[in-house]
């Protein structure tokens, strides 16, 4: 264990080139934890004999009770690999920076900032269930973040002893799950889709059982075959174990063309031995011997109860399930110095050619500190956090004086020179100080949490960029409102909201009319921030409302007149117009590809060839809301208007106010473009302070979403649900009672996998009414998907979106009633 020594770590830091930096994605229960195990284990982290069932990176009581991963987990291990693949990598040793993170949807920001600071990824796909709809999410988070993929098809032997399925019928249904997984790659790795796909011939597709511990790749098996059979070469032998190849049982010859003489490669090299051992779990002490001596394994049959126990041991010790993996990490995943070439210009925003932008590109240890931090973890007490990251150029000192950017920050807005008190690496839930870390490395820092809300940049250089904000695939779109049972304990609980803010990527805290309001992904990140909000951070009783639906306000129409309204005084006017901005351009604002800080051409370039702007309109953006970031934007259609520059801040300010505040029910604004078309704006500055033109401002822009067809958006879940062919009428029933829709139904395996449509307000108690409805045959994953305009006018009485509308303000304590545009707009 001395390889962990914090001084032997150093050493192995400074070895760019051994450094593997990885997460292991998958969707919810395909296996990802019981792999890490035995990659723990493969590290001397973990003994053999609990691989696969102790679960090591679920370090959380609710996550061992639920048995799920909620949170991620890192672990930094070394692996000591085998002669020739220690010489075909060039590095006898490599340190691998390991993250297990979640599969549930709900939590898939952890996985967002588990792949910002990782270089592969180890795909993770059960052989039953095949690629499910987290699959596809989660690895096209990772090709967008470009990282490379290598691909584990867990749980082999379900098809086996579970599903009693022929060896040919498991090659095809392989077959599918890794052209799957390959389009896919094609489909979101762009330029680099030729290089990652995924094959077993190369060596980048293992196949196993997480569970038994074992697992094996092609190039493996012909090693094996090539030192057990006299002649054989591994080469020609590995291109012959995929594909459409079969060796002829007669002439012993190879053929392309199958017949009753003829049988798969990969069905007599890699699948037979699978299918001996598992059909062995009954046999006799002696038969079971016979095995173990033809794989050179030693049957300990003093430690072994049954014949079971011991063909798991023969297959755990032939083709281990960590040596397949360290194989694949070690040969088909880039090391800091490859993958920071081409990942640089997708992470940082400045120039491609400045000096941290090259530092970065060349992993240079002496260069500028340049280090990213993409979540907080709590200390054991939840009273402080680590702030954990990757470090892409320059060196990291304990004690090291840093800048720290925030999300947006500019040179005039960054915190000032802190230190960083103490560096360490995360070891499965320990903390192990180190004096420095070198880049291409992940870390954790202790000191400068107060400084921080969720990520940050760290760097050495004054004039530096920042990095790319996170682009989640999920939205908070379930919120809770939470108060105390004794007032007593208000401080505990806003202290409490502040840790909750910070430790979770997504979770979003806000007061609301004297509520406390936390909005989460889904129903069960709600539930699990709500427990650590109690239990955790404020460590006070407290009390909870019924989860609720966050909607957004948009406008169907651009404005039938142009809102007037006038400053208190009179002397003061503004004239401004509402359109819809269109889905595609709000979609790309919420991914980051549009945003307030970017390059002003590169922007007007964007919106002028892609979106169809002006460019004069698309050079004249004031900003965009609310928070800067969201999907609204403010736009100075006016021409040469004097004074206007005087009053622009207050303008921006009412602009931001009524975005994060709309008109119908004081929702969000989502989709609107505001024009200022027109203002008569005061000489006198004394006439036109921020009490006169801030008011007059929100009511031009409330009054002119007013005439502009004023609409809601409600979020709405893509929900695919796995069940047999008895189950099926009652999902259809079930989906038709929650006014949700299917629009796919296909049979896969034998299972029925439908794909359908429901609101997000519907899908509260769905899993357990699925689970009713279907006598628990059923399974169901739900994810954000997309905002749906509900068709339907709120000046209408009685209207859908009138009860919607009077519901929110009542339980906002708000008027019940829309206030009149006689109100909102003045006349000239």
């Amino acid at each position: 264990m001395s390889v962990y020594l914090p001084e032997n770590l150093e050493k192995l830091m400074e070895r760019r080139a051994a450094v593997r930096n990885l997460a292991v994605i998958a969707h919810v229960d395909h296996g990802k934890t019981t792999l890490t195990d035995s990659l723990l284990t493969r590290g001397n982290l973990l003994s053999e004999d609990k691989a696969g069932t102790k679960c090591q990176t679920d370090t959380r009581e609710d996550e061992q009770l639920r048995g799920i991963t909620i949170k991620s987990t890192a672990a930094s291990v070394v692996y000591e690999l085998e002669e020739s693949v220690a010489k075909e990598c060039g590095e006898p040793t490599i340190l691998t920076n390991l993250i297990d993170s979640p599969g549930h949807v709900d939590f898939s920001s952890e996985v967002t900032a588990a792949l910002r600071v990782s270089d592969g990824a180890l795909v993770v796909v059960d052989c039953v269930s095949g690629v499910c709809v987290q699959t596809e999410t989660v690895l096209r988070q990772a090709l967008a973040e470009s990282v490379a993929p290598v691909l584990i098809m867990n749980k082999l032997d379900r098809c086996v002893l579970e599903k009693q399925m022929d060896p040919e019928s498991i090659y095809v249904h392989l077959r599918s799950i890794l052209d799957e997984v390959n389009s896919i790659v094609s489909t979101y790795a762009s330029d680099l889709s030729e290089k990652w796909l995924l094959d077993p011939v190369k060596g980048n597709v293992a196949f196993g059982s997480g569970l038994h511990g074992w697992a094996f790749t092609l190039p493996q098996l012909a090693d094996f075959y090539a030192k057990k059979v006299e002649g054989v070469n591994p080469k020609s032998l590995l291109k012959k174990m995929w594909n459409e190849n079969f060796l002829n049982l007669k002439t012993k010859k190879w053929t392309s063309s199958r017949s009753n003489d003829t049988v798969r490669g990969f069905n007599k090299y890699a699948l037979e031995p699978v299918f001996k051992l598992l059909g062995a779990f009954e046999k006799s002490q002696e038969d079971v011997d016979k095995l173990g001596s033809i794989l050179n394994v030693a049957v300990p049959w003093k430690k072994l109860e049954t014949s079971k126990d011991a063909c798991k041991y023969i297959m755990k010790k032939w083709m281990n399930a960590g040596e397949a993996m360290v194989r694949m990490i070690a040969l088909h995943l880039p090391s800091p110095i490859v993958a920071q070439r081409y990942r640089t210009d997708k992470l940082y925003e400045g120039p491609s050619d400045d000096v941290v932008a090259c530092a970065m590109r060349n992993c240079d240890p002496h260069s500028h500190l340049m280090m990213y931090v993409t979540k907080m973890i709590p200390t054991s007490d939840g009273k402080r956090f680590f702030a954990f990251g990757r470090v892409f150029s320059g060196t990291l000192n304990a004690g090291q004086m840093i800048r720290i950017m925030g999300p947006n920050d500019d040179n005039a807005t960054r915190v000032p020179v802190k230190s960083a008190v103490r560096v360490a690496l995360m070891q499965v839930g320990r903390i192990l100080s180190v004096s420095k870390v070198s880049c291409g490395n992940v870390c954790a820092i202790y000191g400068i949490d107060k400084f921080i809300s969720k990520t940050a940049c760290l760097t050495s250089f004054e004039t530096a960029c920042n990095m790319k904000l996170l682009n989640f695939s999920v939205s908070p779109v379930v919120r809770s409102a939470v108060s105390v049972q004794n007032c007593a304990d208000l401080p505990a609980l806003i202290e409490g909201l502040r840790r909750l803010h910070q430790s979770d990527p997504m979770v979003q805290v806000r007061s609301e009319e004297g509520e406390h309001i936390i909005a989460a992904a889904g129903e069960l990140h709600l539930e699990v921030c709500l427990n650590d909000l109690e239990n955790e951070f404020a460590k006070v009783p407290i009390k909870k409302s019924k989860p609720i639906v966050t909607y957004c306000e948009t406008v169907d129409g651009t404005s039938t007149k142009v809102a007037l309204a006038k400053s208190t005084n009179k002397l003061n006017r503004l004239f401004v117009t509402a359109e819809p901005l269109g889905e595609e351009l709000c979609l790309d604002i919420e991914k980051g590809e549009i945003t307030a800080i970017q390059e002003p051409k590169e922007r007007v370039r964007l919106l002028a060839e892609k979106h169809g702007w002006k460019r004069d309109e698309a050079k004249k953006i004031w900003c965009f809301g609310p928070d800067n970031t969201g999907p609204n934007i403010l736009v100075d259609c006016t021409k040469a208007v004097q004074g206007l520059d005087g009053i622009k801040d207050m303008i921006m300010a009412a602009f931001q106010w009524v975005t994060s505040q709309g008109l119908l029910a004081e929702e969000r604004l989502r989709g609107i473009r505001f024009n200022i078309v027109d203002a008569l704006v005061h000489c006198d500055p004394q006439c036109r302070k921020g009490g006169q033109i801030l008011p007059a401002a929100r009511r031009a822009f409330l009054g002119a979403m007013y005439v502009a067809k004023p609409r809601i958006f409600e979020p709405i879940y893509s929900v695919q649900v796995t069940c047999p062919q008895t189950s099926v009428n009652s999902v259809y029933s079930l989906f038709s009672q929650k006014k949700g829709s299917i629009y796919d139904e296909n049979l896969h395996n034998g299972i029925y996998i439908l794909k359908g449509y429901l609101p997000v307000n519907q899908s509260f108690g769905f899993n357990t009414a699925l689970r009713s409805a279907t006598h628990g045959q059923a399974f169901e994953q739900c994810s954000f998907d997309h905002w749906e305009m509900i068709d339907s006018d709120p000046f209408e009485k009685g209207s859908k979106m009138d009860e919607l509308c009077k519901e929110i303000r009542q339980r906002k304590a708000i008027a019940p009633e829309i206030i009149d545009l006689d109100k909102l707009v003045d006349r000239i």
